[in-house]
């Protein structure tokens, strides 16, 4: 693991190379400020107020209430079951399948939206574009999840668009882990052009995208490209389209979301690559089986991984102390996962390549040193995953 030192939260334990992170006198991130600002200062029975009003603008108007984009992850299983439950409204779920889903989270989704009585568009993408644009992504911005960022919070809007539904429900704040959006401020948490172009496209439009993957030698079709596009902009405003996340309206809490989903529909929690089941018992990231490779790189890159955030929510609703999170993070942070092996099979990489690509893109101060990472243990499902070489069928 790293050797350095990182500047860190004194409460959630984030290091100075977490993004849009700032540190006050005492040491205390912008971010854990928010969700203190969260828990002890909004009013929230006002914001409820103003949820009840943008349902009864949206009621009957439609095809469809809403728009849900939907992954059978907890967040967006707690939003239908929350939506169809408190309202009793007809949403429409939207899938981006980015071509990682798992057993666990597949079977919820069987299971949620019979028992919840809704409709269901699942759209799965052209696997070889998919391979194309994640090698690519890596190579340039050393994040391979260039397709689902675009695709998840594009492609509900374009259903949105095809079905003329102005009314688009995300789930769980950005204030929960960021502050591009900022729970001390009175706005909206909209997912629209502007946050798309700011966070989703990692600054690669998929106009550009087309340009870096094409040749006369594997031409691509551009229109292979569309579902990674944002709609029209002029379409969207004449239909007044309105992309927000519930999270504006309601207290977001990812454990108590759990236990409801667990309780009323009988959600099933998996494990995640690389963490440790006890700190994650509410299910955190664990509709795809890339999810252990991009934490991976997250950890080489930034010094910190996934069990550093779970344990940032944990302790910012008063789960776990800081020095209880500092003891298991350093545990468990930067085990190299399994499926790492997969990822380089789907683009084509060995693992020395693999690193020289990450390391371009260290953030300072951090440095990491390849060698010394403990490979973590296999999920129960690894050998389930698709293997091109076709490992899983022997």
């Amino acid at each position: 693991m790293s050797k350095n030192k990182l500047v860190k939260c004194t409460k959630c334990q984030l290091p100075e190379t977490y993004e849009t992170i700032e540190f006050d006198e005492k040491g205390i991130c912008n971010i854990c400020e928010g969700v203190r600002h969260k828990n002890e200062e909004i009013d929230w029975a006002k914001r409820k107020l103003k949820l009840d009003k943008l349902i009864e603008e949206n009621r009957n108007k439609h095809a469809y209430d809403c728009i849900i984009p939907f992954s059978g992850g907890k967040d967006s299983v707690f939003q239908v079951n929350y939506l169809v439950k408190e309202y009793n409204i007809k949403p429409l779920l939207v899938r981006f399948n980015h071509g990682f889903i798992r057993k666990t989270v597949q079977d919820n989704v069987n299971s949620v939206i019979k028992k919840l009585g809704v409709d269901l568009i699942d759209f799965t993408p052209n696997w070889k574009i998919v391979k194309k644009v994640m090698l690519e992504a890596f190579k340039r911005k050393t994040d391979f999840c260039w397709h689902c960022h675009t695709g998840i919070y594009s492609y509900p809007i374009r259903i949105a668009l095809m079905h003329k539904v102005p009314l688009i429900f995300y789930g769980e704040p950005q204030a929960e882990f960021n502050t591009y959006y900022d729970y001390t401020k009175d706005g909206y948490d909209y997912e629209n052009e502007e946050r798309f172009n700011m966070i989703r496209t990692l600054g690669i439009t998929a106009e550009d995208m087309h340009g870096m993957i094409n040749s006369d030698v594997d031409p691509v079709d551009i229109r292979d490209l569309t579902p990674y596009t944002f709609p029209d902009i002029e379409e969207l405003e004449k239909l007044e389209y309105n992309p927000v996340t519930l999270g504006t309206f309601i207290p977001w809490d990812h454990h108590k979301n759990t236990e409801i989903i667990k309780k009323e529909l009988g959600w099933k929690v998996d494990e995640l690559e690389g963490v440790p089941d006890e700190i994650n018992p509410h299910g955190e990231k664990i509709e795809c089986f890339m999810q252990g490779t991009r934490d991976y790189i997250k950890f080489l890159k930034r010094g910190y991984s996934r069990v550093s955030q779970i344990n940032a929510l944990n302790v910012r609703h008063k789960r776990m102390t800081p020095d209880e999170a500092k003891i298991i993070n350093e545990k468990f942070d930067g085990s190299k996962p399994p499926s790492l092996e997969v990822f380089l099979e789907y683009v084509g990489l060995t693992e020395e390549e693999f690193n020289q690509i990450v390391d371009k893109s260290i953030i300072p101060p951090n440095k990491p040193n390849y060698k010394t990472n403990e490979i973590a243990k296999k999920t129960w499902d690894f050998e389930q995953w698709y293997r091109e070489n076709n490992k899983n069928k022997e």
